[in-house]
């Protein structure tokens, strides 16, 4: 894990929340190496997955497994999100993560309120704008988004009429259009679809 005084930092972010469609993806990520050596490597800015191209993306989460950097990812269902919130699920997927990773610090993207984390509370670290600041936090948000991407694709071949394959499952015009005219599927979020029908004036 990286050093940062003395520390091992573990970061953590998630994908998908605002999405219409699909699971949440959240990851956590430590890496026992420099931030310098990741972007010699992959010739890629390390900064907010979201800023950068599919292809950068894919190309750091690939140098980081061949790094042998500690990722793991928690996958919440659309039936638990509709089921449970998305609050709380998201809630529940960093709480596991964090108790999966042993670190001297836990940073978290937001201002999410996990609760108290046997043996762990004083070390989690909550942060907004952490996944475009902290370096093991934006790498677990492209390792997040990767993650999800992949899942939305293989569910667009399921379900070609609402193009996941593109908007990921997000409240696009295109998508909201094809929720019109073909209705809600299983992989759709409830009360998030509603809503944006409702706003979307379509």
């Amino acid at each position: 894990m990286r050093l940062y005084m003395n520390k091992r930092i573990c970061g953590v972010d998630e994908a998908g929340r605002g999405a219409l469609a699909g699971p949440l993806v959240a990851a956590a990520v430590t890496i026992p190496f420099s931030i310098k050596k990741l972007r010699r490597l992959t010739k890629t800015p390390i900064r907010d997955g979201k800023t950068l191209k599919k292809h950068q993306r894919e190309r750091i989460y690939q140098t980081l497994k061949g790094l042998h950097a500690e990722i793991h990812v928690e996958i919440v269902s659309t039936r638990r999100i509709n089921n449970r919130g998305i609050q709380r699920a998201n809630r529940e997927a960093i709480r596991s993560l964090i108790k999966r990773v042993d670190a001297d610090r836990y940073i978290v993207d937001g201002r999410i309120r996990l609760g108290r984390i046997k043996g762990k509370t004083e070390k989690v670290q909550t942060m907004v704008d952490a996944d475009a600041t902290i370096p093991e936090v934006i790498l677990a948000g492209i390792v997040a988004k990767v993650e999800r991407d992949q899942l939305m694709q293989k569910l667009d071949q399921k379900y070609p009429q609402y193009h996941w394959k593109s908007n990921a499952g997000y409240g696009t015009r295109q998508h909201c259009e094809a929720i019109v005219q073909y209705g809600a599927v299983h992989y759709h979020r409830s009360m998030f679809v509603a809503t944006a029908l409702r706003s979307s004036q379509i």
